[in-house]
């Protein structure tokens, strides 16, 4: 009786997992994980919302220690300031944000309406800490109308007045941060070779450490893509212009994996006041770091 009774226990155990593997193959497949991308992303989402609502909880949960904001008139709010105002800074939503990822360093770009009304290209800076991630860089920048003039059309012979008062001492040969580690070493290096292949309008120097993707933002300028970077140190080289270089007042570097972030103060020869504030992303790729984007907000 007992044998009989386990018999009939099995069989029914056996329908009923017969009947869950059937009906799981009924169902449609679930969906995989979503992308470190689609991760990014909905943080910033979340972080722009938490921002409009002023809901200080989850913006601070989002807030890396390190981070900072840049707004279109080159202001920084540093992360108490920024929780401190959350509605002060508030942005609109961006419908055409894109995200790239490098090692553990993600930015999001792309147009808003910022705080302060205007029309911008934001940098979103990401940093995956303790396995989270963390907003490291906020930073905007009003670009140029369509069809407005690139730097490339300022007049030579100004440019060659000024530099009869600018060398490139500061950044191409010393700039005050205090390295961390070898990481941060290699990155300083690489951006110095780019600074001195810009300095002696060197367009082949140039072009190693700078990543195809590559984008040059800045105040009152339209975007300039690696191509047509390289294309402006060419000619200035034909027509013997010189490159007048900002200097490096202060700077703060984070280097996460295969990713880094790096901010900047930017002066002028006298090096009294910053003139700009530059937000800059960093890949290294078979074991060399190359620039991958570059915003540089003029200070108002």
């Amino acid at each position: 009786m007992r044998v009989a009774t386990r018999r009939v226990l099995q069989r029914c155990w056996l329908g009923v997992l017969l009947a869950a593997a059937l009906g799981a193959a009924a169902q449609p497949r679930a969906q995989p994980a979503p992308g470190e991308d689609a991760l990014v992303l909905a943080a910033d989402t979340t972080l722009a919302d938490a921002v409009r609502s002023g809901d200080k909880s989850v913006a601070r949960r989002l807030l890396s220690l390190q981070f900072s904001s840049v707004d279109e008139t080159g202001k920084v709010h540093e992360r108490k300031e920024f929780l401190n105002g959350l509605k002060e800074v508030a942005a609109s939503a961006a419908n055409d944000a894109e995200v790239k990822i490098y090692g553990r360093v993600a930015m999001v770009t792309g147009h808003r309406k910022s705080a302060l009304g205007s029309d911008v290209f934001f940098l979103d800076i990401w940093a995956k800490q303790k396995g989270s991630w963390r907003a490291l860089v906020a930073q905007d920048v009003v670009l140029a109308a369509p069809g407005a003039p690139a730097d490339a059309e300022l007049d030579p012979q100004l440019l060659r007045d000024a530099a009869k008062f600018v060398d490139c001492k500061n950044p191409c040969e010393t700039i005050p941060y205090r390295v961390r580690s070898p990481a941060e070493q290699d990155i300083i290096n690489t951006f110095q070779a780019i600074e001195k292949a810009t300095f002696t309008r060197n367009p082949a120097e140039y072009a190693k450490h700078v990543a195809d993707e590559f984008m040059h933002y800045r105040s009152g300028s339209p975007p300039i893509s690696k191509s047509e970077r390289i294309a402006f140190i060419e000619d200035q080289k034909t027509q013997n212009i010189p490159a007048i270089l900002t200097t490096i007042q202060n700077m703060r570097l984070w280097v996460y994996g295969d990713g880094a972030a790096m901010v900047s103060a930017d002066g002028g020869p006298d090096d009294t006041v910053p003139l700009s504030r530059t937000a800059r992303v960093w890949v290294r790729r078979n074991g060399q770091w190359q620039m991958a984007i570059s915003l540089q907000t003029d200070i108002k």
